[in-house]
């Protein structure tokens, strides 16, 4: 029996993309469902639109480079934004996988995955960019001093976002912070 690759792609059931230069070349019906947009909308767009801001989608760009050049892959969970339909404009918590098919250029073509986490991991409360990039590191384990370093800032400016998460998650330590971010 031969396979049908392009129908294994258009079907599968987590969304996919195919990118090039960050800009979205092809995707399937399951990226679409879950930005709620059609293939017409997202075919050459940049992924820009479905970030909550120019500058998280500036960031991650500069940040996802380093481990692709070394490793050619690239997984994180973050918050994106719903791209249009009922939903417009709506944060959620997405894993995000993928691969360069190029390491020396790793945004020159790419192949990506997204699972939305929605259903188990809502977002509760309203997070500044840079308070969304702190809370996927610290959901990852990553020490302060970690985070700063990936983030380019000081380990005490990140413990003051911490500080900031644990009022709006009202967490009493960062373990409890971790916690509800996971399930809440």
């Amino acid at each position: 029996m031969d396979l049908d690759y392009h129908l294994a792609f258009t079907q599968a059931p987590v969304g996919l993309v195919l990118s090039r230069n960050r800009a979205i070349v092809d995707c399937n019906a399951h990226l679409c469902e879950i930005f709620g947009a059609s293939r017409e909308q997202l075919i050459g767009q940049s992924f820009q639109v479905l970030y909550p801001s120019a500058d998280e989608f500036l960031r991650t760009g500069e940040r996802i480079v380093p481990p692709l050049n070394q490793h050619g892959t690239y997984s994180d969970e973050r918050i994106m934004r719903r791209f249009d339909g009922r939903f417009k404009g709506q944060t959620f918590w997405c894993h995000v996988t993928g691969r360069a098919l190029n390491r020396e250029a790793p945004h020159e073509a790419g192949i990506w995955c997204f699972e939305d986490l929605s259903a188990r991991r809502p977002v509760k409360a309203e997070l500044t960019p840079r308070e969304r990039e702190v809370a996927a590191h610290l959901m990852q384990g990553l020490t302060s001093k970690q985070t700063g370093k990936l983030l380019d800032i000081s380990h005490r400016t990140v413990e003051i976002y911490r500080a900031r998460l644990m009022r709006k998650y009202q967490a009493h330590t960062a373990a409890d912070l971790v916690h509800k971010l996971l399930t809440n």
